[in-house]
């Protein structure tokens, strides 16, 4: 088996969601490093090499934008009065307004949330963090943290479906499932 330089490769993992110059070859590195470092994780019963290695690359990625989300996330002020305030130049009054009303719909609508719910939904969707971190930080069982997590966003769709169907009269909310 004969591997090319990474410079090459690196059309493996040069997706448009890998903005960081260099991340698409890094992914890649990371990928022949494993390979490397385990050989013998190539099953050849169940596929190619070729399908393998584009597999690992392919994960190695996800993971990749995964992590840089979380970092831009953390980074981000979550302070309610910037976010609020942080209207782009193209968007009117009334357009800021609703986003505070809405804003102010959700934060009493996670107030409502059992507070075993509403910990396990800020720290992943506010915070920023995996299940499995949220798992870890709170010392409570992962199948517990999807649990919660699951039934924390029935309960706010539940909690804004009604807030929103009153003012609109009863009418549905967006696309549901």
């Amino acid at each position: 088996m004969t591997l090319r330089p990474v410079r090459e490769t690196g059309v493996l993992a040069r997706p448009a969601h890998l903005r960081r110059p260099g991340l698409a070859e890094d992914v890649v590195q990371e990928a022949f490093l494993a390979l490397w470092r385990n050989p013998a994780a190539h099953d050849r019963s169940r596929g190619g090499f070729g399908t393998w290695l584009m597999t690992v690359v392919h994960h190695r990625a996800v993971d990749a934008v995964r992590r840089e989300n979380t970092q831009r996330r953390r980074s981000a002020p979550l302070s309610d009065e910037v976010s609020e305030r942080n209207v782009t130049p193209e968007e009117g009054a009334d357009h800021a307004a609703l986003a505070a009303v809405v804003g102010a719909e959700v934060r009493e609508a996670l107030q409502r949330l059992p507070e075993d719910q509403r910990e396990v939904l800020t720290l992943a969707n506010l915070g920023g963090y995996t299940q499995v971190e949220v798992a870890a930080l709170t010392g409570i069982p992962l199948g517990t943290v999807k649990s919660r997590t699951f039934a924390a966003i029935r309960g706010l769709r539940a909690a804004l479906h009604s807030a929103w169907a009153g003012e609109t009269g009863g009418g549905t909310m967006g696309a549901q499932r």
